[in-house]
């Protein structure tokens, strides 16, 4: 599936026209072509590619997943791999979604799949018209600025589920399955999400750079607020991290106190229990107490040290013993 659109001095002049006109349109003065492909394969591409003149190499690194965050210089345009993220706040869980854009002067051409909505990116793009005339350049800060404020929004809600496993670590009931489960969750989606944002530095980095003539020098400001933005995100997540590495060793610590607390109550009792049963074995007492002798007695006996035992068991099993 394939969308297009055509800009002429930042306004919408037309869209969904065939992929065999960008090379054309691209010619008109002030106007700006994208498309839009939707997981396609080489041999989709094959008519952009000859129409922008796309190198090969950047050609199969768009129809293969599991590209490093990057962006890439050629001859003729620039290649961008990123991704967007969206986290699952009940269990933790980051999804991510890879979107690639081939950049030149007068077009960008983006190829995500169906997991990435470009709605949202669209609708960045149609709500400045006075930006909108600054062409490519504006496309691809529209399509950065949302990509960023994703990452940044999952940082956000990270550090807000940290504050709860905060929370959970002191309860008054304890969670210890709970709190280890959902900390294990959340450091394999910092580790994910390092992956993904610490690169974003070089990306927007080298978009800042003077010498790439593709950018119009008037969006740099906003370039560079992007930039911000990575920057604050890449060192909330690696704050993020240690956070969580601490509270995983907290609650560790936390377990064993608890445990060497529980292990001093329980050998109280059994030295409370050790001495009668001591003294009566040493004397070898041994009391006629009511059935002695009867059958009855006997179960009544069976049935005290059931009781007993299933009443030791509850207390324990309230009091996190067991």
């Amino acid at each position: 599936m394939v969308t297009t659109r055509l800009y002429s001095h930042g306004a919408l002049k037309t869209e969904s026209f065939p992929v065999e006109d960008i090379s054309d349109h691209i010619l008109e003065k002030g106007c700006t072509v994208w498309a839009d492909f939707l997981s396609p394969s080489e041999a989709d591409l094959a008519t952009i590619s000859e129409e922008l003149g796309l190198h090969p190499l950047a050609v199969e690194d768009a129809v293969h997943s599991s590209q490093r965050p990057k962006l890439d210089r050629y001859d003729t345009h620039l290649f961008l791999a990123a991704y967007a993220v969206s986290l699952d706040t009940a269990t933790g869980e980051l999804e991510t979604h890879e979107i690639k854009a081939f950049i030149t002067p007068h077009a960008l051409v983006t190829v995500h799949g169906p997991d990435f909505d470009m709605t949202r990116v669209v609708e960045r793009w149609d709500s400045d018209r006075d930006l909108a005339k600054h062409g490519v350049s504006y496309l691809l800060w529209g399509l950065l600025d949302e990509i960023v404020d994703g990452h940044f929004e999952t940082v956000q809600q990270l550090d807000t589920a940290s504050e709860e496993l905060e929370d959970a670590l002191f309860d008054d009931r304890p969670r210890d399955k709970e709190v280890q489960r959902r900390s294990f969750e959340f450091r394999k989606s910092l580790v994910l999400l390092r992956r993904v944002v610490l690169p974003m530095r070089e990306v927007v980095n080298t978009v800042l750079r003077r010498d790439l003539h593709t950018f119009d020098m008037e969006m740099t400001p906003y370039f560079q607020d992007v930039y911000d933005h990575v920057l604050r995100a890449s060192e909330w997540t690696e704050s993020l991290r240690d956070l969580v590495s601490t509270i995983l060793d907290t609650n560790l610590s936390i377990q064993s106190n608890r445990m060497n607390l529980i292990m001093k109550k329980v050998t109280s009792w059994a030295a409370i229990i050790a001495v009668p049963t001591a003294i009566t074995g040493f004397f070898g007492q041994n009391l006629a107490f009511i059935g002695f002798g009867t059958a009855w007695g006997t179960w009544m006996s069976l049935g005290l040290i059931a009781v007993a035992s299933l009443g030791l068991y509850l207390q324990f099993k309230k009091r996190d013993w067991l």
